[in-house]
């Protein structure tokens, strides 16, 4: 009776340290489940949290070279219409390079409008010193957006307008005074190339747009 008795407590006691190493795996398996789940969900917020920084940092850069597109326009057009010689190396547009396309563009042309990465010494900076502000530092407590440089432009002559058809890059499109063809030799087109960084600096964007103005 005795022994028939410890046979079955034996058994009880085996049994039960079976179940209990049973749940012991079934807890371990868990526990690497909402390891493995708690680190897809990290990688994931990770993720998404640097493609938003991406996304603001090409919206600063794109909005920085149209802020600096439109203040070389709005350069040009304020000297136009106060009637200073707006030719390219006068006291207007010391900055300014002439296009001659049977030379081809100049070297800071090239480089200002072909780099990949940011191009600093090339074109004017578009900061506080020039029209804008300084894009570099916060502004006030409220607006912390900051760019890594101030945004520049570059501005060239193309020459007179001419009508549509006539010339690269030089067409008007507008009609003057006689008819189909007439050329103005007062008004010249300019071609602006802006570029800017973001809140990083690897990130570059580069805008451009024609503009005509008054030379004479």
């Amino acid at each position: 009776m005795d022994i028939e008795m410890s046979l079955s407590g034996n058994a009880s006691f085996a049994q039960s340290r079976r179940e209990r190493g049973a749940v012991l795996v079934v807890a371990l398996i868990f526990l690497l489940l909402l390891t493995l789940l708690s680190i897809g969900a990290s990688s994931h917020s990770l993720l998404q949290q640097r493609m938003a920084g991406g996304l603001r940092n090409a919206q600063q850069a794109e909005m920085g070279a149209e802020a600096a597109l439109r203040g070389a326009e709005w350069r040009l057009w304020s000297a136009s219409a106060a009637s200073f010689a707006m030719r390219c190396g006068s006291t207007v547009l010391t900055d300014c390079y002439l296009s001659d396309p049977s030379v081809g563009a100049a070297e800071a042309v090239r480089v200002f409008r072909t780099s990949v990465g940011w191009v600093a010494g090339y074109g004017t900076e578009y900061g506080a010193s020039n029209g804008g502000v300084d894009f570099t530092r916060p502004r006030s407590d409220e607006e912390t957006a900051s760019l890594a440089q101030n945004p520049r432009y570059l501005i060239e002559d193309l020459g007179p307008e001419l009508p549509a058809d006539t010339g690269p890059q030089r067409e008007s499109g507008a009609s003057g005074p006689g008819s189909v063809g007439y050329v103005s030799t007062s008004r010249h087109m300019y071609r602006i190339t802006a570029r800017s960084t973001g809140g990083n600096a690897n990130t570059v964007r580069v805008l451009e747009s024609t503009f005509s103005a008054k030379a004479d």
